[in-house]
């Protein structure tokens, strides 16, 4: 459980988190919804001590993240798998390599041990046997699950996704979600998610955080958002799903994001 009180933070006179409070709960998709400039990626950078709030805490299961050391940090970090939007792969490297480098890093295991492992989860992604590849020669979806393998490689508790079907045709999409579902499940991870696919909303939103103007607007489930009498977020909803429809019906036309 990752649990945040009356985040602050600005830029100048920009106010982009203004006292925000939330519980991301452990074995459920948390997700983070708003416009653009609605604070969703100044909101997990923050969670992952990639920006420091003005004011606040973060408490990672009952202890003070904010009042942490640096040494506690980084060893907080490795419990933390990152799936990055544009999967962030290592142009260079392998798909084997890629998945290793966090073992690489972090680790003193073996580079058989290392091996057995980046298999286990190339197995687990519906990967296997694609080691020697290089990011070139995989698809859009097949690239974010290797970002899954790498986040997971080092059986992380907790697993930040930045926008994880961005990109990707609405099949593979699916495909993305109902992967990060069933390691969230499986693992029982408390994984957080920004996004603005309305279709993951809606398929796996356990934990939905609505942000407007840096501050909690609204907060539920999928079941509760088709419910909700939040004008906001209604607005927010529709004009979100027309655009992602006219998105889907491009890349359906031109085979995009496979």
């Amino acid at each position: 459980m990752i649990e945040f009180k009356n985040l602050k933070k600005r830029f100048g006179e920009k106010i982009v988190l203004d006292g925000i409070s939330h519980v991301m709960e452990t074995g459920k998709t948390n997700l983070i919804i708003g416009a653009s400039g609605s604070g969703k990626t100044v909101l997990q950078k923050c969670l992952v001590g990639l920006i420091e709030p003005d004011a606040g805490e973060i408490i990672y299961d009952g202890v003070s993240f904010t009042q942490m050391t640096s040494e506690e940090k980084k060893k907080l970090r490795q419990e933390v798998g990152m799936l990055f939007q544009g999967s962030a792969l290592f142009d260079s490297k392998t798909v084997e390599e890629n998945i290793r480098f966090p073992l690489d890093m972090f680790t003193k295991q073996s580079m058989a041990d290392k091996i057995i492992r980046v298999n286990e989860v190339l197995e687990r992604v519906n990967l296997s046997g694609t080691n020697r590849k290089f990011p070139s020669e995989l698809s859009g979806g097949m690239k974010k699950r290797v970002g899954i393998a790498r986040a997971i490689v080092l059986n992380p508790k907790y697993l930040f996704c930045d926008e994880p079907n961005s990109g990707l045709d609405p099949q593979t999409s699916m495909v993305i979600d109902q992967l990060i579902r069933d390691l969230t499940l499986e693992f029982n991870i408390t994984t957080i998610i920004n996004t603005h696919d309305m279709n993951s909303v809606m398929e796996i939103g356990d934990n939905i955080l609505f942000l407007v103007d840096g501050k909690k607007e609204w907060y539920g489930n999928s079941e509760d958002i088709i419910l909700s009498k939040n004008e906001k977020l209604n607005r927010f909803i529709f004009a979100s799903q027309f655009l992602q429809d006219a998105k889907n019906m491009r890349m359906m036309q031109s085979g995009e994001g496979k």
